[in-house]
């Protein structure tokens, strides 16, 4: 079993992954900004690593990964929308040199939350407020798939807390439908069992087809539009 690192690990989607990879059997070592988070994340099952992302550089997050031995890193933090200056530090800069460290930690696997329809095409004009998340994700996401990491995309539609069903439909088309953040913890959890899911981009939203068995889909390509 592996030593993963979830790096945004108090988030919601976070805080459903880290049980489910313990009862998988994983070390899992949630990665925090705040000590007064220790407590809920310790709670999953995770050990709790206080450190903020946002102020590490590339060479310090190289060192915080190869000094936890981490096998596979999961990408799940965010600036949390509203303000474009966080967003960028955090969705694009943090985001990227966590990648670059990771390589040079010499951890191979890595696992990026994004969102169905993240490209540079995602027509979101300049003075729009997502338009900083937005691009932020498109380049990160474009950086995680110019390295030799073996990285697999995560790109549920808009989420939801509706009760996980185990069940998604890999689509860039939702047509309304939402993704529950508990499928899209599970979609971690089985890409992380399936090294066919290795340089591949899921876009999906809540539907029919067991998880495991939407992620076998042949036609999965590199792009999450």
């Amino acid at each position: 079993m592996a030593h993963i690192g979830i790096i945004g690990g108090h988030g919601k989607i976070a805080m459903l992954a880290a049980p489910l990879l313990v009862e998988a059997g994983h070390e899992v070592t949630s990665i925090i900004r705040s000590s007064d988070q220790v407590g809920e994340v310790e709670e999953t099952g995770a050990n709790a690593l206080v450190k903020d992302v946002m102020e590490l550089s590339t060479e310090q997050m190289g060192e915080l990964f190869r000094d936890h031995n981490f096998d596979v890193l999961i990408w799940s933090a965010g600036a949390g929308g509203g303000d474009p200056e966080r967003t960028w530090k955090v969705d694009r800069d943090a985001a990227i040199r966590s990648m670059d460290g990771a390589e040079r930690a010499g951890v191979k696997r890595y696992l990026m939350v994004s969102y169905l329809g993240a490209s540079f095409d995602h027509g979101v004009p300049e003075d729009d407020d997502f338009y900083a998340y937005a691009q932020s994700k498109a380049e990160a996401d474009e950086h995680l798939r110019g390295t030799d990491l073996d990285w697999t995309l995560v790109g549920p539609t808009a989420l939801s807390l509706d009760e996980p069903t185990g069940s998604i439909s890999v689509t860039t088309d939702p047509q309304g439908a939402k993704a529950s953040r508990g499928n899209v913890a599970r979609v971690l959890v089985a890409a992380i069992a399936d090294d066919g899911t290795i340089r591949k981009a899921y876009p999906f939203a809540d539907g029919d087809t067991p998880i495991a068995q939407a992620l076998r889909d042949d036609t999965v390509t590199d792009q999450l539009a």
